[in-house]
C-alpha cells in the first residue's frame, strides 16, 4: 500500500504539487480563524447570582437571601451543578449549565426565577445583579493610568480613578468582546458630609433630617407649561447638586424668627474616599525597543 502511494506520488508530480498547496492554503485560512488565548478559560458554562446585603450576618444571608434564591432556581432545565457561598454581607449563588446550553438563555432564565425569589427576600434587604458573562480566567488585558511628570500635581490618585470609572472603563466597555472591566486601586471619590454632633443637637435635629434634606434638595422635578401663542413655555425645577457649595446650601431647616438653618451650619461638606481594605499589584508587561521584554511593579496604596 505504502508502494503504490510513493508510486503514484513520483509518476504525477503536478497533481501532488497541487493537493500540498491546497493543503497549505487551507491551513493557512485555518490559522487565521482560530481564536487563541494566552491563558484559556476552561470555566465550566456557569452563571453567578451575587447579592449585596451589608447589614447582614452569614446566618442571615443564608436564611434569606441564598436560600430563596437556591429554590426558585434549582427547576430551571439542564442544570447540572447548584452551589453556593455566604459570607458577611455578600452571597453568591453558582449555576451550572450543560455545556451546550447558550449562555444568553441561561441568564434569561436566572432572570426569570430571579423575580420569584425578590417576592420572598423582604423589600430594600439586598441588592441581586448577575454576573458579567466572564470570570476570573477570562481576563484579557490589564493596563495602568499614570501621569507624566510635571503633571503631578494635576492628576493625584482620586483622580485618576474617576478617569478610569467614567471615562477610560466607558469607552472601553463598547469594544466587541469585552464583558466587564474591573478596576482596582486609586481612591473612589465620595462627597462627605461631616455633621458636627453639638451643632446638630442644639438645633434639635437628627440625622434622619439631613438625610431627608439632601433627598428632596437633590433632584429636577417636571410641572405644566405656559400657552402662550404660538409657543409654549415648559416650567422645570432644576435642583442637581453639581458642587460642593451646592451642598453647604440646601436648607435643612426654617424657622419663622430667623434665617433658614443651611448644611454648611451644622456640618463640613468635603470630598472624600471609599473606605480602602487591601493593596493593588498591577503588572506591566511591555517590549523595549531592543526587543528584550522586562516586567515594571507598581504598588498602588
Amino acid at each position: 500500500m505504502i508502494g503504490r502511494i510513493i508510486t503514484f506520488s513520483v509518476r504525477n508530480k503536478f497533481i501532488i504539487g497541487l493537493f500540498v498547496l491546497v493543503l497549505t492554503g487551507w491551513g493557512i485560512y485555518s490559522l487565521t480563524r482560530l481564536t487563541i488565548d494566552a491563558i484559556p478559560d476552561i470555566t465550566n458554562n456557569q452563571v453567578q447570582v451575587i447579592s449585596l446585603a451589608p447589614s447582614l450576618a452569614t446566618q442571615e444571608v443564608e436564611s434569606f437571601i441564598t436560600a430563596p434564591i437556591e429554590v426558585a432556581v434549582a427547576n430551571i432545565p439542564d442544570i447540572i451543578e447548584l452551589r453556593s457561598i455566604s459570607r458577611l454581607g455578600l452571597s453568591v449563588v453558582t449555576v451550572v449549565f450543560k455545556d451546550n446550553v447558550d449562555i444568553y438563555w441561561a441568564r434569561q432564565q436566572l432572570g426569570e426565577r430571579l423575580k420569584e425569589a425578590e417576592e420572598a427576600i423582604p423589600e430594600g434587604l439586598a441588592q441581586i445583579s448577575l454576573a458579567p458573562i466572564s470570570t476570573g480566567l477570562g481576563e484579557i488585558y490589564q493596563y495602568r493610568l499614570t501621569v507624566e511628570k510635571g503633571f503631578e500635581k494635576e492628576f493625584n490618585p482620586m483622580e485618576l480613578r474617576s478617569l478610569q470609572d467614567w471615562v477610560v472603563r466607558r469607552e472601553m466597555l463598547g469594544t466587541p468582546g469585552v464583558a466587564d472591566i474591573n478596576s482596582y486601586g486609586g481612591f473612589v471619590k465620595q462627597y462627605e458630609i461631616a455633621v458636627n454632633p453639638e451643632r446638630l443637637r442644639s438645633m434639635n435635629l437628627t440625622l434622619t433630617d439631613i438625610f431627608t434634606s439632601l433627598e428632596k434638595n437633590n433632584e429636577t422635578t417636571g410641572s405644566a407649561y405656559i400657552d402662550k401663542n404660538p409657543t409654549a413655555y415648559f416650567i422645570r425645577g432644576i435642583g442637581l447638586v453639581k458642587t460642593l457649595e451646592d451642598i453647604e446650601k440646601i436648607v435643612v431647616k426654617t424657622t419663622a424668627s430667623g434665617p433658614p438653618l443651611l448644611i454648611r451650619d451644622i456640618a463640613t461638606v468635603q470630598y472624600g474616599n471609599a473606605t480602602r481594605y487591601g493593596l493593588s499589584l498591577f503588572r506591566n508587561h511591555c517590549l523595549n525597543r531592543s526587543g528584550l521584554s522586562h516586567i515594571s511593579i507598581v504598588l498602588i496604596w
